[in-house]
């Protein structure tokens, strides 16, 4: 069995510390936004749009960034523009500055992500989907431990949840700081991916990342509502804050805890990662079903759990295909790609979900979620063909 380097171990700790903090305030933004500021379902999921606007926009950009000036210093600025966004939030989230200053937040930890999945894949090749994995479950500690503080600290007073994240937040920079100065995970600088001879096969490779994206698009915009609209949802039902972040703290030890088990399933019964993503996808069709008729808590956490399970076979794998796809020196766009299309379903959902429900209400809401399922199983089973086609013909034209 390959030992995860050192390196590695310090991404996947400032990972974890990281999505802590995070954790804080994301499950409870549109709590925040309709319960205590008085908007609406879809104002708050319009904000959230903005928010993950930003975001797609620092995803395309931390990507770039890796491949130009390297992961070390695009992970420092990222993570500045967050924290300077963080204290003037601690300072004043009245609504026009909670706006202002979530999407700064957004940007800046957007720059973030890309940069730390390219670094993790650059400084343990041999490790495969591992490396990608190990990222996935830091990040879930993190939402287990920051959602389940998080309830908490808001029980007291909800205010004390922006010093939280700020705080955590400094405690990760200081990580990147002094621990990944030493990492080597620059890529090798080339031109651009339109310099390579075979220009055919890296456009080949790129369309089939992107309609592979198309599907994880639709996977988020079903994914973020438990965020939103059905965050909001139990509140209306009489389950408490403090129940609702448990939620989460399930859904993040769960990933920790079941990790071994569905390592195995996939080791051993599961051999490609086209059929990891579309188990992953039937997973979340059934938990959507559970949640459309769930009125009791026990209900929800059923549903959560199922949820869980399905995450755990689609978000690592993703990004290894992104990482398979990726020629030399252009992991950190493709990771870019990743990531940006991962918050693009964060953007659209909150306002897809608030919209519907708002209309036409929670019944309607969870059977388009399961349609949308559907049509990313529908892009994930044809997301390979051409790479398929094309290797054939290059096997032919050796045999001749």
């Amino acid at each position: 069995m390959l030992k995860m380097p050192k390196a590695l171990w310090l991404l996947v700790v400032g990972m974890a510390i990281n999505v802590t903090g995070a954790s804080f305030l994301w499950p409870l933004n549109t709590i925040y936004i309709h319960d205590i500021l008085g908007k609406s379902l879809s104002v708050a999921g319009l904000v959230l749009m903005v928010n993950a606007g930003a975001s797609v926009i620092g995803n395309l950009i931390g990507g770039y960034l890796f491949d130009k000036i390297g992961g070390y210093r695009s992970i420092l600025l990222g993570i500045s523009i967050t924290i300077t966004a963080l204290i003037g939030m601690t300072l004043n989230h009245s609504w026009n500055f909670y706006i202002i200053y979530l999407t700064i937040i957004g940007f800046g930890s957007g720059i973030v992500f890309p940069s730390m999945y390219a670094m993790a894949g650059s400084v343990w090749k041999e490790g495969g989907r591992k490396s990608f994995n190990a990222m996935y479950v830091s990040q879930n500690l993190g939402v287990a431990i920051g959602a389940a503080l998080g309830g908490l600290v808001a029980d007291i007073r909800f205010d004390y949840i922006f010093l939280a994240n700020t705080v955590t937040y400094a405690i990760f920079f200081f990580i990147a700081l002094f621990g990944y100065r030493s990492i080597q995970a620059n890529p090798t600088i080339q031109s651009t991916v339109l310099d390579h001879s075979k220009k055919i096969k890296d456009h080949t490779k790129l369309y089939a990342l992107l309609i592979v994206c198309i599907g994880y698009l639709l996977c988020w915009m079903g994914y973020v509502q438990w965020q939103t609209s059905i965050a909001t949802h139990t509140q209306s039902l009489g389950i408490s804050l403090k129940q609702y972040s448990i939620l989460w703290t399930i859904n993040g030890a769960l990933i920790v805890l079941a990790q071994p088990l569905i390592s195995y399933i996939v080791k051993r019964y599961i051999k490609t990662l086209k059929a990891q993503i579309m188990v992953g996808l039937m997973i979340f069709i059934a938990s959507f079903a559970v949640a459309g008729t769930a009125e009791q808590y026990t209900a929800f956490v059923t549903a959560m759990v199922i949820l869980t399970v399905g995450e755990m076979f689609v978000w690592p794998a993703v990004p290894t295909v992104a990482n398979d796809l990726a020629p030399k020196g252009r992991e950190g766009f493709y990771q870019g790609i990743v990531n940006s299309t991962a918050t693009g379903g964060r953007m659209l959902g909150p306002l897809m979900g608030g919209i519907l429900v708002d209309l036409h209400g929670m019944e309607m809401l969870f059977g388009v979620l399961m349609g949308l399922m559907v049509i990313a199983i529908f892009t994930t089973s044809i997301y390979d063909r051409k790479l398929k086609v094309q290797r054939g013909i290059q096997e032919i034209t050796k045999s001749a």
